[in-house]
């Protein structure tokens, strides 16, 4: 295999799992945004208790998804060029 088709190989590898990784968090956001609702509708109340976690876990995977965004970018980017 030629060094140029081996490097798109492992570039296609890579956005594989750039996507899968994406899907992923994009699936365990959607989980944390079930378990706060849950919370909210259980306590049924103005201002109900949300543990801090809540909000640090979901700032924690929009980093995530920037970052993998990101690395998409730089990924793709690098592989249109080649």
């Amino acid at each position: 295999m030629s060094g140029l088709a081996e490097i798109h190989q492992l570039l296609t590898a890579a956005m594989t799992g750039l996507t899968d990784g994406r899907a992923h968090a994009e699936r365990a956001k959607s989980l944390l945004g079930d378990a706060r609702r849950a919370l909210v509708d259980a306590q049924a109340k103005a201002d109900p208790w949300l543990p801090t976690q809540l909000d640090q876990a979901d700032e924690g995977l929009d980093h995530l998804l920037t970052r993998l965004a990101a690395a998409d970018d730089l990924v793709s980017g690098y592989q249109s060029r080649l």
